[in-house]
């Protein structure tokens, strides 16, 4: 019974004093396209993400309702930083959703004119205002609109005491200068406090002559007033802690491995957090106490919520009900079991792969300082370690065996297709005699016929006929075998197993059709990048080669653009025409040092324009549901292809090799 009238108690008292107005909500999720458009449009960065963003501590008075329910104190708010556009999930501010619609809007193109400058929170986004509604005319309505709107709902500084009163004196007189931005005349609020007479009407330039305090970037001294919900915080580098590693626990019972695996989600929102030392001790002396003691002390300790809560909960809205996340690295030599996880171990040595040389220098590209930096890398080429006795190795074999067996009819299928495009002919163009007209060489001929400079004769390379020849063309394939891929794709197949079986089919088929290839995996550890060598130019798709591909494992990170590089430089040595390099991939470049985030992206954008100007084909196929948001800065919109089906991805490998090899000559 107390449960029963406490629920509809907090029910009762949470919808009496809610300011917000849910039947005129907007969410997110129906006009992030339409943000991210705007966002784009407005120059705003290709790299920065829009996300929602998570609720964090505010400022202004509250009622005495809000108080009893609770309320008032915790909203997501704007933020803006190199990585990531957070904008609230769902925007109830005011009572028209019209209004809510256009707020999202604004931010958006407000967004993509913030610039973040010494002057401060309030003058830079005086003046990412005014930029915006020069950059974006059609905004100006609606922007008049919301700026009434919300002085309308802010608290008269009358109310308040102190610095509180400055600083909302100074938000709201900001506010109103910026009504005057229209290159049309100035214009001022029609608010109650403002004492104008609406959207339209001229405001004297005595009031927006009068200066605007400056204050610093909002900190402490502006969480005491209301938030400002046309404006955004622009944030320096803060630590992306919505960027978990979730796997599986260390040590597993029977009947947890015996249950089907599911895919792993992944939390898109930007969380606050920061770095802490672990002040626990184990070989410490045990201190006995009472329950009654936890409220009299208060110590930053590691609880192993695992253990003591249920196996199935949500983490992510435990993380929800965290203002900031304490993030601190584990001991040396302990071991935690545990599903969310924010480093790795090294393997011993015994169980890593054989190190082939010293290692070859790479360079990278520095995006802060715009230039390539030289030997910031090193990539270590790995050799599979042979077995040990003759029970590794008979395993080593039985499992090459059995993947021969599963994939048997899909290399087949898959090495025909290889087979046809081997013995097809092709189209030989810019002939000056041919079977079929050239439509491209007839455009050109008739500009150039135009052009005096350019000479023509009576026989122009306008026609174009199928001929037989030889193919040159070598390809060289980049397999992701970071720790990312150790998730599970489907119900019953993890990422790895996946990209091992494209591998295996892919051998099969290239070697059937007699191209010459490399496969190569890659994983990195800070700036060094390994470099699994599974099969070689020039060395034979046999027995130990297709081993090499059924023993492959997940672990480290991804640089990809070292990777991309050293591929670069694998296939300069090539004499075929046509280079090809395949890349497979699931997710970002990361790694633990600054490269996660826009580092490793431009820097792998960098790499890929490099490739090409060295006259490679660089082309990435992922199963990344988000790459749509990456891949196009990375490798243009026609440089990869998102397979949507993880278990479909030999069959899109295939499809991706055909295309692009259907012109070789």
């Amino acid at each position: 019974m107390e449960e029963w009238v406490g629920e509809r108690w907090h029910r009762f008292i949470w919808r009496a004093a809610d300011a917000t107005h849910p039947k005129a909500a907007v969410r997110l999720e129906s006009v992030q396209r339409a943000v991210q458009m705007l966002f784009r449009a407005g120059g705003g960065d290709p790299l920065v993400r829009v996300v929602p963003a998570t609720a964090q501590k505010i400022g202004g008075p509250r009622g005495w309702l809000q108080k009893v329910a609770g309320q008032g104190e915790r909203a997501a708010l704007t933020t803006l930083d190199e990585q990531t556009l957070a904008l609230p999930p769902v925007i109830a501010v005011f009572p028209d959703a019209v209004l809510n619609r256009d707020l999202y809007l604004w931010l958006a193109a407000q967004g993509a004119c913030h610039r973040s400058t010494p002057a401060g929170w309030l003058s830079d986004n005086v003046a990412a205002t005014q930029r915006a509604l020069q950059r974006f005319p059609g905004l100006r309505a609606r922007y008049g609109r919301l700026a009434e709107a919300h002085l309308a709902q802010r608290p008269a500084p009358e109310r308040l005491r102190g610095t509180a009163r400055q600083m909302e004196q100074a938000v709201q007189k900001a506010l109103r200068a910026s009504l005057c931005f229209s290159p049309d005349g100035c214009r001022q609020s029609s608010s109650p406090s403002g004492g104008g007479q609406g959207w339209g009407s001229p405001t004297p330039p005595a009031a927006v002559a009068a200066p605007i305090p400056t204050f610093p970037q909002r900190g402490k001294e502006w969480i005491a007033i209301a938030p400002v919900w046309l404006w955004l915080q622009a944030l320096q580098g803060s630590p992306d802690a919505s960027k978990l590693i979730a796997q599986q626990p260390e040590s597993e019972s029977a009947s947890e491995r015996s249950e089907p695996k599911t895919p792993i989600k992944s939390d898109p929102k930007r969380r606050r957090a920061q770095r802490t030392e672990d002040t626990s001790n184990k070989d410490g002396l045990v201190m006995f106490f009472r329950a009654e003691s936890i409220l009299s002390w208060s110590e930053f300790v590691r609880v192993n919520r695992t253990a003591d809560d249920e196996d199935n909960q949500d983490y992510a809205q435990v993380a929800d009900d965290m203002e900031q996340l304490a993030i601190a690295q584990r001991k040396p030599g302990e071991t935690l079991a545990a599903r969310i996880k924010f480093d790795l171990d090294l393997p011993s040595a015994s169980a890593d792969d054989l190190p082939v040389g010293e290692g070859e220098p790479l360079p990278e590209w520095d995006c802060q300082q715009q230039r390539l930096l030289p030997d910031r890398c090193r990539a270590q080429r790995l050799r599979h370690r042979p077995a040990a006795d003759d029970a590794t190795e008979s395993h080593a074999t039985d499992a090459a065996a059995e993947l021969a067996r599963r994939l048997r009819t899909t290399s087949r299928q898959v090495r025909r297709r290889f087979e046809v495009l081997r013995a097809a002919p092709r189209w030989q163009h810019a002939l000056t005699q041919g079977d079929e007209l050239d439509l491209d060489a007839w455009v050109r001929h008739q500009v150039d016929r135009r052009d005096t400079r350019h000479p023509h004769g009576e026989s122009p390379p306008i026609f174009s006929r199928r001929v037989r020849s030889e193919r040159s063309l070598s390809t060289l394939m980049l397999a992701d075998l970071s720790l990312s891929t150790d998730a599970h794709a489907t119900q019953t197949a993890r990422v790895i197993d996946l990209v091992r079986d494209s591998l295996f089919v892919f051998g099969n088929a290239l070697d059937a059709v007699g191209d010459p290839f490399e496969m190569l995996g890659f994983s990195s550890v800070r700036r060094t990048v390994r470099m699994h060598e599974l099969k070689r130019f020039g060395e034979p798709w046999n027995d130990a080669a297709r081993q090499r591909v059924a023993a492959i494992k997940p672990g480290f990170y991804t640089r990809m653009g070292a990777a991309v590089r050293y591929g670069t430089l694998r296939l300069g040595e090539r004499p075929e025409r046509q280079r090809l390099m395949l890349i497979l991939s699931d997710g970002k470049p990361n790694d633990l040092d600054h490269y996660e985030g826009r580092h490793g992206l431009e820097d792998t954008r960098h790499a890929v324009q490099a490739a090409r100007a060295a006259g490679l084909v660089p082309f990435c196929v992922t199963i990344d549901q988000e790459a749509n948001s990456y891949l196009p800065r990375l490798f243009g919109s026609q440089g990869f292809a998102l397979v949507h089906r993880p278990d479909q991805l030999a069959g899109a490998l295939t499809q991706v090799y055909i295309r692009l090899t259907a012109s070789v000559r």
